[in-house]
């Protein structure tokens, strides 16, 4: 995977596409960055390797799944700016979100996440879930 952002839609759980887009950070500079910044994100962002997020200089609330290896959702958590998230043990990925954006997905614990690679650097790919 490059080390810059890719884009990818996300799927909701029950295999039903949402065509959401999905940016990935797999970049330490990128995860670095983050949605540090930006007004608002259209779609998510999915940092990995991941196991905490903060919101400090954060300017809007943020959803955060925390993902296992597996790509199951460990925990949801709604963060408003200026919060330390506690980092999960077993978490390897984080996906984030604008605030409320996961409850209107079906995103919450047991769902397990799929992505499906972009075909070139910038392109679209598609990523689903079912639930447990």
């Amino acid at each position: 995977m490059p080390n810059e952002l890719l884009n990818a839609p996300l799927n909701a759980p029950l295999n039903v596409p949402l065509n959401v887009p999905l940016e990935i950070a797999a970049s330490y500079r990128a995860r670095s960055r983050g949605l540090l910044g930006r007004e608002g994100i259209e779609g998510a962002l999915l940092l990995s390797p991941a196991s905490g997020v903060h919101t400090f200089g954060m300017r809007f609330a943020i959803d955060v799944a925390y993902l296992d290896r597996a790509l199951t959702v460990l925990a949801v958590r709604t963060m408003r700016p200026g919060r330390l998230g506690l980092p999960r043990l077993r978490a390897r990925h984080v996906v984030e979100a604008e605030a409320g954006a996961m409850e209107r997905w079906g995103l919450r614990q047991g769902v397990c996440v799929t992505i499906d690679p972009p075909t070139g650097c910038g392109t679209t790919a598609t990523a689903g879930g079912s639930s447990p």
